[in-house]
């Protein structure tokens, strides 16, 4: 297992950079939409930006569509 992650570090270090931006983002369209019960689910929840992703281009549309029918 050692010899493993020594020769394939570089998946280690994507496996860790890759959740930042989505996460940034979706936590990002979770506040900016007032989708307090996503935001924390999407704080808690870790699983490699699946369930950001997700939000970002399904959950997050809902509630767009709703901003601008109330406007």
């Amino acid at each position: 297992m050692e010899q493993f992650i020594l020769q394939n570090f570089w998946i280690i270090i994507l496996l860790v950079v890759w959740p930042i931006p989505w996460k940034g983002w979706a936590l990002w369209k979770a506040a900016r939409l007032n989708d307090k019960w996503w935001f924390m689910a999407l704080l808690v929840i870790q699983t490699l930006a699946v369930m950001d992703i997700l939000y970002i281009y399904i959950f997050s549309k809902r509630g767009t569509l709703i901003s601008r029918t109330k406007t």
